[in-house]
């Protein structure tokens, strides 16, 4: 039985607002005043006091006591538009400066590794395993003494980066189900702040790092903290509704696309700045520390708590407790954890062996990699901002899978830089669609209290792949060639094609209803 609401006051002038008064509770009536908003399936009142609703609330027009409307929990947001506003606003800005200093370092592992290489490894072959480095480059030689086909010295150093990058992504896979577990306990607020003092040790120990152990150490600590992007995502759910949410999560890929644009490019300059002669990437270390403490500084001054179960009242929290209404589930957490693991495990072996091929191919060196790499970027930033938050989340994982499909059958044949930049252009729509629509869709399936830890399986499962995907693939592109290996990954990417196609389907709580459309 819905509990009664009289007859509101009319509503004034536009119509903007509407004043319930709500009968038959503990204490007397009480007030509660909604922000009209419309959208594709009903007539949506925003509540603009910090209420949680246990129970749908119905309405009664003011002429006749009959209901006209029913209002669902999970379409009344507690959360007030300007107060939306502001997190989404802080989310940006700390993400953006978060992966900008994040990918500082990704163009710098090759001279990087280069200089500890120099410092530590000596020369012969055969000469004493002193040092951590010596001992992994000595394992790496016999895993590429494993391969029929010749691997050259020059590849050592990109093997080992691509190794230590396989090393941070299964680190991540740990990590990412315990950090949105403390979320979903402590708070997104908390959980954030710590992680950002993991990621502050990380910095420093780099900006520290003469040494290769101290580099290393370095990785494992940022591996085992960086938690931003999920948490990231977790609060953005806390805020949006099923109707804003593709648009919301489409802000997170953006972040990702500007950083991914310049945050290379501009850790490549300062890298070419001397500051300490004992660390030559010491500038390009400093910058991403400030960016690091800048962000942590932002958080702490401007990000409100957004858990739903923090943010309530503190007299609901002394209300009898009432029976928990179970989630209907649409897709299961089981599928949706496998298509972010089988998606990543053949997209991330695609990314790591792309430079391997074009340099095989139309002998590019970095500063041509690099022109490729970020027209990838400021593709799938225009992609984000303008397709991406208007299309549903479940047509844009579609959307984005079957661009990877196009992009594996592509690169498998590609004879030219113009079919070359055709497949990368798939790989742009599909960074801007795949990732996001399944944080979204993974985002209906979990209710309030659980968000965070479903959020960071998902996370974990798809680091995970990420992990293995540029082992794996890199070692079918040298021991069976270019054509097999692209081709195995386009096989993969139909299977997942198929899982998607024909197995998720769009949630009961945005069914109908625009990812970018939002509420007013």
């Amino acid at each position: 039985m819905f509990p009664t609401c009289g007859p509101p006051d009319l509503l004034p002038a536009g119509g903007r607002t509407l004043t319930v008064l709500e009968s038959g509770t503990a204490g007397g009536p009480n007030i509660r005043r909604f922000k009209k908003s419309t959208s594709r399936r009903a007539v949506l009142y925003y509540c603009l006091t910090p209420l949680h609703f246990s129970e749908p609330v119905q309405l009664a027009s003011s002429s006749s006591l009959s209901p006209v409307l029913s209002i669902a929990p999970a379409l009344i947001m507690a959360v007030d538009p300007a107060t939306r506003k502001r997190v989404l606003r802080v989310i940006f800005v700390s993400l953006l400066l978060d992966l900008l200093s994040f990918t500082f370092i990704l163009p710098l592992f090759p001279k990087l590794l280069e200089f500890y290489r120099d410092r530590e490894a000596p020369l012969s072959a055969d000469a004493p395993k002193a040092t951590l480095l010596q001992w992994l480059l000595s394992g790496l030689n016999r895993y590429k003494s494993a391969f029929e086909r010749p691997i050259e010295a020059r590849y050592d150093i990109v093997l080992l980066g691509g190794a230590m990058g396989s090393l941070f992504s299964l680190l991540q896979a740990i990590a990412s189900p315990l950090i949105g577990a403390l979320s979903d306990r402590y708070g997104r607020r908390t959980a954030l702040l710590a992680s950002m003092t993991g990621n502050i040790l990380s910095v420093l120990l780099w900006v520290a790092a003469v040494d290769f152990r101290t580099f290393i150490l370095s990785r494992i600590v940022g591996g085992l903290s960086e938690g931003n992007v999920q948490l990231a995502t977790a609060m953005a759910t806390d805020i949006s509704d099923g109707a804003s949410r593709g648009s919301t999560m489409a802000i997170i890929g953006a972040c990702f696309s500007i950083a991914f644009t310049f945050g290379p490019g501009l850790g490549a300059y300062l890298s070419t700045i001397p500051s300490v002669a004992a660390n030559p990437f010491a500038t390009a270390a400093g910058v991403s520390l400030g960016l690091i403490v800048l962000e942590t500084i932002y958080l702490y001054f401007c990000l409100p708590e957004t858990l739903p179960a923090l943010t309530g009242n503190a007299p609901e929290k002394k209300e009898e407790k009432k029976p928990k209404v179970s989630l209907e589930r649409t897709n299961s957490h089981f599928l949706l954890n496998a298509v972010h693991f089988v998606f990543l495990l053949f997209f991330s072996g695609m990314e790591s062996s792309l430079s391997f091929m074009t340099y095989e191919l139309f002998a590019f060196g970095s500063s041509k990699n690099g022109r490729l790499l970020g027209f990838v970027g400021l593709v799938a930033s225009l992609l984000q901002g303008g397709v991406t938050r208007r299309l549903p989340a479940l047509t844009s994982v579609r959307t984005g899978v079957i661009s990877c499909l196009a992009a594996f059958f592509l690169l498998g044949r590609v004879s030219t830089i113009g079919g070359l930049y055709a497949a990368v252009t798939c790989l742009a729509v599909t960074s801007a669609t795949v990732v996001t629509g399944l944080n979204t869709l993974s985002s209906f399936e979990a209710s309030e209290d659980e968000r965070g830890g479903k959020l960071g399986i998902l996370r974990s499962w798809g680091q995970l792949g990420r992990g293995l995907g540029p082992i794996l693939f890199t070692s079918v592109y040298w021991w069976a060639g270019r054509e097999v290996a692209y081709n195995m990954g386009a096989a993969g990417m139909a299977v997942v094609a198929a899982a998607v196609l024909l197995g998720l389907k769009t949630p009961k709580g945005a069914e109908g209803v625009k990812a970018g459309k939002k509420t007013q």
